[in-house]
């Protein structure tokens, strides 16, 4: 299980992604409404702006403080760790 760190400490299963966007457009601020009032929303900005919204395969919704390029730069690159250790062994 490869663990991507999405601020302050705070990781998220790489598997469990499905998509990484930012929170602008009108549906995805009515996804995160509609997901924090079934209680799926974690909120992981430590109350600082959102700047990430992450859709994860059992229907949760995580918020970030770190802008979508990043995390998706820190996906890429775990997974080229990946590759390098497979090799390895």
């Amino acid at each position: 299980m490869k663990l991507i760190n999405i601020g302050f400490g705070n990781m998220v299963s790489a598997s469990r992604l499905i998509a990484i966007v930012s929170p602008d457009s009108a549906p995805i601020k009515r996804i995160i409404s509609e997901a924090r009032d079934r209680g799926s929303l974690v909120d992981a900005t430590y109350g600082r702006r959102n700047r990430a919204v992450l859709v994860t395969d059992s229907d949760h919704i995580i918020l970030s403080a770190i802008q979508p390029e990043t995390i998706a730069h820190r996906l890429d690159a775990s997974d080229d760790t990946d590759d390098e250790e497979e090799d390895d062994e």
